[in-house]
């Protein structure tokens, strides 16, 4: 019988033997830190040229290699929020390199905020951080993608509190919800030649999540409650980019790819055996 133990150094290994992606023009948003980070690291490690954008530049270059053989991603200042800010990240990457093969929509998030006392003008941030910004980056790289012989693919990054309620965090739930349905309504539209995919990812470790989990005990308590027994890297959601980007997956788009480690696990369990 087949056995496959998953302890956490396991778990967390360097993935092996992905496909290659060299020669392909790749746009992260939010690529300066976090999630964005780490999957503009990951198509720059598999060969790749990497565009990022947020709107401050990296505390450190987001690079791969050392001496001769460093290559950088190429950074480029820009609010997604503002719609022309979001087209200059895309000519941009455009102009450089003549293409654009994948448009990775990363940036997004939100801090906890009470639904009940929340004000008109954060929810239209939030709103418009993780759904409209998604739309218009999408809507320039489709413009390019659709003249392209090779077409292209968007990956809109999500969250799992865009399938089960996000107490705490509403409009930023609501938002996904709506992203994962614009992320199958323009698979349909933008077909044959685009494919457009999301991610919904689950409990991510990074460093903004003390603020929503707490100290390293709670962390751990929360991890106790993912059946893969750890929360999420930034790399588990990079590769699953990865997956979708590679050769195997061209028949897939209009799907949202949940990455959880097995979910959460039912409260009525908890309360029954107690």
């Amino acid at each position: 019988m087949f056995h496959s133990p998953c302890p956490q150094e396991d778990a967390l290994a360097e993935p092996q033997q992905q496909e290659r992606m060299d020669g392909k023009i790749v746009v992260v948003t939010g690529g300066s830190k976090g999630i964005g980070r780490a999957i503009a690291t990951r198509f720059l490690e598999l060969g790749a040229e990497v565009v990022i954008c947020a709107r401050k530049a990296p505390e450190t270059p987001v690079s791969v290699g050392t001496g001769a053989a460093s290559r950088d991603a190429h950074f480029v200042a820009a609010d997604v929020r503002e719609p022309d800010q979001a087209a200059r990240v895309i000519d941009e990457a455009v102009a450089r390199h003549g293409r654009l093969d994948l448009l990775v929509n990363n940036a997004g998030g939100s801090p906890p905020a009470d639904a009940a006392t929340a004000s008109p003008r954060f929810s239209a941030a939030i709103i418009g951080l993780n759904l409209l910004a998604p739309l218009h980056l999408a809507q320039r790289a489709n413009a390019v993608m659709q003249k392209q012989d090779s077409g292209g693919l968007i990956i809109n990054i999500a969250s799992i509190s865009a399938l089960r309620p996000s107490p705490g965090t509403a409009a930023y739930g609501a938002a996904k919800a709506g992203l994962v349905h614009l992320t199958q309504s323009l698979a349909i539209e933008w077909a044959p030649r685009v494919r457009v995919n999301s991610i919904s990812a689950g409990l991510i470790q990074t460093a903004d999540t003390a603020q929503h989990y707490g100290d390293a005990a709670a962390l751990a308590r929360v991890a106790a409650t993912i059946p893969l027994g750890r929360l999420g890297q930034p790399t588990d959601v990079a590769d699953a980019c990865v997956l979708l980007a590679s050769s195997g997956a061209t028949w897939i788009s209009g799907s949202n790819l949940v990455v959880h480690g097995g979910g959460e696990k039912p409260a009525f369990l908890g309360a029954a055996s107690s």
